[in-house]
């Protein structure tokens, strides 16, 4: 009996992919994300199983976790001096505090000050200032850092500092800053700074999606100050590029809790450079500060069973009783988030979503579409950005707990990615951030549920197309 070649290969590639759909079954991971890899697997022949390779395998991460557990380890280490505070927290907040603390290492330290940047051109002339002022040492570490005239800026002051002996220690993620040339960092090399990629890789443009990558935006000067939030090193961060305005927002740190920043970037050094840096010049002898301002920064990552920075947001919206208001550029997230944020609501509470009307990824932006209707369905406000767009990823609660940081409302930030945001207790910041956000409104345009049912067949089409790829993207 005579078999044709492309007979041949049809047999090889349906028992291949029943082998890779039973591998993703077997895994128990989410649900929905096995449903979406089982059915690219089955509806997309050769390509889908080209898709599972680079995007869905997780051999890079099973490699990972021996060095990343032990970079845990070294955080504790790390962390022992600072074990000795006791935040004096509204009870309501405790249950997020010791999940905070015991999933992720994050202590609670006070803040001299914690104030609120929603201006990104302010940010970069602060940034630049801090930066000037250093003596000691200046840890720096971003997504994205381009070679353009604000990235130029901060390399010519980092290159300066070194060269003044200031220790620079720069961290850039192999993939967001892919497009610079070997030179840019070879040159910050030659002037004395510290210069490590993470997770570096051959292919960066089929690598976006495939790999663990490393989201987060720290600063930290002397110990002493720092900065946190959602803004990387680029001019379009600051001239908006090609939106109007570009909103963000950083948060500037003063005292104790600086050292929770510290730790996050010296345990990804550890992870990059395979030294543990430690010392009493890391981590100053600091006062404790009387104001009552206190601050987790929790650090996630693809490694372990618990999800810290989702599990704290699903705490956060459980504790909620007057308001919680969110904001996001991209909108993805899995079912217990979505759970969490409809009770919220149902509940009783004026819950508040703010994303981009038009996104930078036209996928997410449908994606992010496709959940709203059930958002609007059990009355939380859903207000789209029109006046640029909106990269901030805040959240604020009753007048005292919030949250900035990398983190983005998707399956990417709560999976995948090595993420860091801030959460902090305390009315001053609740309430600036609460301000930022209600005049952010005036830029915003409120969709109504009448507006979200009168979308055409073609739009609600591509907006469940590109659902079913949100768990994958």
């Amino acid at each position: 009996m005579e078999f044709s070649y492309g007979v041949i290969l049809g047999w090889i590639y349906s028992i291949i992919a029943v082998f890779l759909i039973i591998n993703v079954i077997l895994k128990n991971r989410d649900s929905v994300k096995t449903l979406a890899w089982v059915l690219v697997l089955l509806f997309l022949p050769v390509l889908g199983m080209l898709l599972y390779f680079f995007f869905g395998s997780d051999k890079r991460k099973e490699k990972l976790i021996g060095r990343r557990l032990m970079s845990q380890i070294n955080q504790r280490n790390l962390s022992s001096n600072v074990s000795r505070y006791i935040p004096d927290l509204p009870q309501e907040y405790s249950a997020l505090h010791s999940f905070l603390r015991n999933t992720a290492s994050a202590y609670a330290l006070p803040a001299d000050c914690v104030d609120v940047i929603a201006d990104t051109k302010k940010y970069a002339l602060m940034l630049m200032h801090e930066l000037e002022r250093a003596e000691k040492h200046i840890h720096m570490q971003f997504y994205i850092f381009e070679d353009d005239e604000y990235g130029h800026s901060i390399r010519e002051i980092l290159m300066r500092k070194a060269r003044q002996g200031v220790e620079v220690r720069f961290m850039y993620d192999s993939v967001g800053s892919w497009k610079v040339k070997k030179d840019f960092f070879d040159d910050m090399r030659s002037a004395g700074v510290y210069v490590e990629s993470f997770l570096k890789v051959r292919f960066p443009l089929f690598s976006n999606k495939v790999n663990y990558r490393n989201h987060r935006k720290l600063v930290i000067i002397d110990g002493v100050s720092g900065f946190i939030g959602g803004c990387n090193v680029a001019n379009r961060y600051v001239t908006g590029g090609v939106w109007p305005y570009w909103r963000d927002t950083v948060l500037f740190v003063r005292g104790l809790a600086v050292q929770g920043l510290q730790f996050s970037f010296l345990v990804d050094w550890y992870f990059a450079n395979h030294s543990l840096v430690s010392g009493r010049e890391y981590f100053p002898q600091l006062k404790k500060s009387e104001n009552g301002t206190w601050m987790q920064v929790v650090s996630s990552n693809p490694v372990g069973e618990v999800r810290t920075v989702m599990g704290g947001f699903v705490k956060l919206l459980s504790s909620v009783r007057n308001y919680v208001y969110l904001q996001t550029p991209y909108f993805m997230p899995n079912e217990s988030f979505m759970l969490a944020l409809k009770g919220a609501a149902l509940s009783g509470a004026d819950v508040r979503l703010m994303i981009p009307e038009k996104c930078d990824s036209k996928i997410a932006g449908y994606a992010s579409m496709s959940y709203m209707g059930d958002l609007l369905k059990v009355g939380v406000k859903v207000y789209l950005y029109k006046d640029g767009f909106i990269h901030s990823k805040t959240i604020v609660c009753d007048d005292f707990l919030s949250s900035v940081g990398s983190v983005n409302l998707d399956f990417r930030s709560f999976f995948y990615n090595f993420e860091v945001t801030a959460f902090v207790y305390d009315r001053n910041v609740a309430q600036d951030l609460k301000y930022f956000f209600l005049e952010d409104i005036k830029h915003c345009r409120q969709l109504t549920l009448n507006d979200y049912n009168k979308r055409s067949i073609k739009q609600r089409a591509l907006e469940s197309c590109a659902r079913l790829l949100s768990p994958l993207m």
